[in-house]
Parts: C-alpha cells; sequence; structure tokens
C-alpha cells in the first residue's frame, strides 16, 4: 500500500517506539546493560559547552595527581580495550542501535590484538613452524628497514613504509601503547622459548597453544587482582566476585555494554596527564609531542624507547596518574590531529558527551537510582554537578551525561576499597560496578578464561600466587633476542 506524504517511516522514530536496541543482545554486536532505562536527551549546544575549551571540564592549571595509581596502568586499561572492543561504524550523526554496531574485536580477554588469528590465520605475524619455531615477530626478528640493530628490539615489526605488523593496528599510535605491545609479544616469546627449551620434542604447534595459554592467564589474572582493584576498588570487585553480577547479564554470549563502551570506560581520559617522562630521567614530553603521541611510525632513536620504572610501580619512584575527576588535560579539550572547523569536534570531552547521546544512554542519576544508590549519595554527586553548572551557566535539568556522571561521582566519592572511599583515586560506585561487572562477566562467559574454566588456577609465575605487571614487564625484558 502506498504511504500518504509525510507518513513514512525514519529510523529515529522506530529505535524510540519500539526500543529494539533494548531487546536481547546480538551476537557479535554491541547491546545494553540497562535496558528498562530510559534514554536522556540535552541540548547539543550544553554538551558543547561542558566540554569546551576554557569551559568546566578544562583543568587549566596544575594537574592534580593519584597517590598510588601508575600512569602505565591507564595506558594498560587502553591495551584492555583494544582487546575487547572496536567499533567502526557509529556516527555522531544519527542514532545509534548498539545491536547494528559491529564489535570487530571478540568480547573476551583473548589477547587477539596480540595472537591475531594465530599462525594458521595470520602466518606474517610469526616466525616459521618449522625453522626457529613460532615466536612472534619483534623489529629485532624482522630486521625493520632503515632502522638498525640498536633500535629494532625495542620496536614492532613493521613494513617498509613503517606500518607495525600486528593484530590490532590502533596499538600503535603511541609509543606507550606500541611498546605495551611488544612486551606482550616478549612475554609470550619468553614463555614460548622455556617451553621448547624444556622439552624440545614438541611440536611448535603444542608448544604455540601452551604459552599462547599461559600469557592469556596470566594477563586475566592482572586484569582481575590488579587492574580493577586499583580502578573500581577492592570493595566493589570482591562484591562482584562473591555475591554475583546483578547488571551484567547476557542472555546469550558474551557482549560489550554501550554503558561501558561509550562512557564508564572512558574514565581514563580524565586521568592522562599532558605531559611526563617516557623514561626516569628523561625529559618530560607532550603526550602529541612527536617523541610520545605521533604513532604509526619507527623508533627513531633512544629517547622514544619506554623504560617502564618510570610508568609502573618497580621501587616506589613512578609517575602517578592525574585524579579521575571532572576535569582533563587542557590539550585534549583541542585535539591538534582533528581538521575540523567545530570546537566541539576537536574537544576529545565533547566527543563523549555527543557519543553517549547518539546512543540514546541513560542519564547517571538514573542508572544510580536504577542500582539501588542511596538517595543521600546521589544527591551528593548532583550537588557537585549542579555547582559547576551554575558556575559555567550550563542548563543540565533534565539530567547528567552518563559519563559526566561517573566523573563527578569518582570526585566526590571515589574508589571504595574495604575500609575506605578515596575521592579522585578511581571509580565511584556506579561506574566501578558498570566496569568491574563487565569485565569480569566477559571472563565468567568464556569458557576459555580462568573464570569461565578452572576457577582453581591460580598464577604459576610470579611469587607465591602473586603475579603483576611489574612481573610481566620483568620477564618481558628476559625474552630470548633472535
Amino acid at each position: 500500500m502506498k504511504s500518504n506524504h509525510g507518513m513514512h517511516s525514519f529510523f529515529g522514530k522506530n529505535l524510540l517506539c519500539t526500543i529494539e536496541s533494548y531487546n536481547v543482545e546480538s551476537i557479535g554486536k554491541f547491546g545494553r546493560m540497562f535496558r528498562n532505562v530510559s534514554p536522556l536527551y540535552n541540548n547539543p549546544q550544553v554538551l558543547n559547552k561542558l566540554g569546551e575549551k576554557g569551559g568546566a571540564m578544562d583543568i587549566n592549571g596544575a594537574p592534580k595527581f593519584t597517590a598510588n595509581v601508575p600512569l602505565g596502568m591507564i595506558f594498560f586499561g587502553q591495551f584492555i580495550d583494544h582487546d575487547i572492543t572496536f567499533d567502526t561504524s557509529s556516527s555522531f550523526s544519527s542514532i545509534n542501535n548498539p545491536n547494528s554496531i559491529d564489535n570487530t574485536r571478540t568480547a573476551t580477554l583473548d589477547l587477539d590484538s596480540i595472537f591475531g588469528g594465530g599462525p594458521e590465520d595470520e602466518p606474517f605475524l610469526y616466525d616459521k613452524p618449522n625453522g626457529r619455531g613460532l615466536y612472534l615477530l619483534t623489529g629485532k626478528t624482522n630486521q625493520n628497514q632503515g632502522q638498525g640493530a640498536a633500535l629494532e628490539k625495542y620496536d614492532l615489526a613493521r613494513t617498509g613504509t613503517e606500518t607495525a605488523i600486528i593484530g590490532d593496528p590502533r596499538n600503535d599510535e603511541n609509543r606507550v601503547i606500541s611498546q605495551m605491545q611488544l612486551a606482550f609479544i616478549r612475554f609470550y616469546n619468553a614463555l614460548y622459548h622455556k617451553k621448547k627449551t624444556d622439552d624440545p620434542h614438541k611440536s611448535a604447534g603444542e608448544l604455540y597453544e601452551e604459552a599462547r595459554h599461559d600469557a592469556t592467564m596470566h594477563y586475566q589474572w592482572i586484569v582481575v587482582n590488579e587492574f580493577l582493584p586499583l580502578m573500581c576498588g577492592s570493595k566493589i570487585v570482591n562484591s562482584v566476585l562473591g555475591s554475583g553480577r546483578r547488571f551484567y547479564k547476557p542472555c546469550n554470549e558474551p557482549f560489550i555494554p554501550v554503558e561501558f563502551s561509550v562512557a564508564a570506560y572512558r574514565f581514563g581520559h580524565s586521568m592522562i596527564n599532558q605531559e611526563f617522562k617516557l623514561q626516569p630521567s628523561g625529559p618530560v614530553h607532550n603526550i602529541f609531542s612527536p617523541q610520545f603521541g605521533r604513532g604509526f611510525e619507527k623508533i627513531k632513536n633512544v629517547g622514544q624507547i619506554i623504560e617502564w620504572e618510570s610508568l609502573f610501580d618497580f621501587d616506589g619512584n613512578y609517575q602517578r596518574a592525574e585524579k579521575l575527576n571532572t576535569k582533563m588535560a587542557s590539550i585534549l579539550l583541542e585535539l591538534p590531529f582533528i581538521n575540523s572547523s567545530n570546537p566541539g569536534d576537536k574537544s576529545l570531552a565533547t566527543r563523549n558527551l555527543r557519543r553517549g547521546q547518539s546512543f540514546l544512554l541513560p542519564s547517571g542519576e538514573s542508572i544510580a537510582t536504577f542500582m539501588g544508590r542511596d538517595a543521600g549519595e546521589i544527591d551528593s554527586v548532583k550537588d557537585l554537578i549542579e555547582n559547576l553548572s551554575s558556575t559555567h551557566n550550563l542548563d543540565m535539568g533534565s539530567g547528567t551525561p552518563l559519563w559526566f556522571y561517573i566523573l563527578a561521582e569518582a570526585e566526590k566519592i571515589g574508589r571504595m576499597d574495604t575500609l575506605n572511599n578515596l575521592p579522585g583515586e578511581g571509580l565511584g560506585p556506579v561506574g566501578a560496578t558498570i566496569v568491574a561487572e563487565t569485565i569480569i562477566g566477559i571472563l565468567e562467559k568464556d569458557e576459555r578464561s580462568y573464570l569461565g574454566s578452572n576457577r582453581d588456577w591460580s598464577p604459576s609465575l610470579g611469587t607465591n600466587g602473586v603475579f603483576t605487571m611489574k612481573d610481566l614487564l620483568t620477564m618481558a625484558n628476559t625474552a630470548v633476542e633472535l
């Protein structure tokens, strides 16, 4: 039947009327954690003003640092994100249905960003199985064109055009994440070499499977036992592990909820320092300087080599992340690599706020209420937001964007450890619950992970069942130089 003029369907109306994206999640797609909480709408001009340079979110002065959060852990959080999410198709300019957005990474902590599809599907990531064995390639084994032996061992394998030969191209976007990728490659290579030395009669394929399994299990252990308590607090993490997940409940396969990927897990944007050192005794670099932030090119001098003691706790003398609050480094509110005349396009904060609105995320207050958080707690967070809004003439009377609420909650309440709350040191209860339940949930739903297959598993490396990023990075340095 011919439709009447003006009565044709359009995507946004269908989505809001049928709430299609609130139903059962689709395999290989994003989904929703809070399917029964209504979406928030804020005036786009308010979002632009909230995230603008010189506005309410601009740190505009000397940074404040956490007491004990290593800056390297924020980059490790980015590494984890690249392991479990990759959205290549959503847009600010239209409503995004999570059930229609492909997640081109597996929603599992399986290090596919390191191993790719394995040596059969992506043999170019590996050495020869009938030669030295299925070691992952590094700059040294690849003999990167025009780099020189002194720098090759500190770099990823690269093509003649300097493109990194790795499982996820995003892991070459800055020096820290690039050399963290290399550290995981070398960690696996060290495990592979030890197994090969201990039992030279095993095939290359058998050694690969065992070494990959051990590398992945130890990585997952760090995520659950070091990263999550530091970012979400031991109280929330222990509650999820001990009493179960209340909100992340996949109907079928594990999936990444947009409340996690578009809001809660973007907490690290508040904790990135504008300037820091790559080496303990080295100079300070801007985050977008050629020495640190250009990415997607080979290491050209020793000043670009990361010394992990400067970013992780080896001896107590490490750089701390900035406090988790409603402020961001000024440079992130005017991204130098975005070519646009619209200031909102250049602000990372505004981009996060716009993305949340495009995915029909609920307000932070609505989710906090749905979670059963105490009304006084919610009011205390809203008081902080209302004071900030009043100072900067912002009207958020309809509600607070989820991402911004989570930042305000971290500033007001903070990380909930066993004995006390630590404002600015980590996520508050709403943000921590979303992050901890999602990450623990995708592990519990993965029959290959240690939480999904063998809950009696504990690290064979490290000391007395404790294995940390320091241990992993130390072992990576022992990898055989091929």
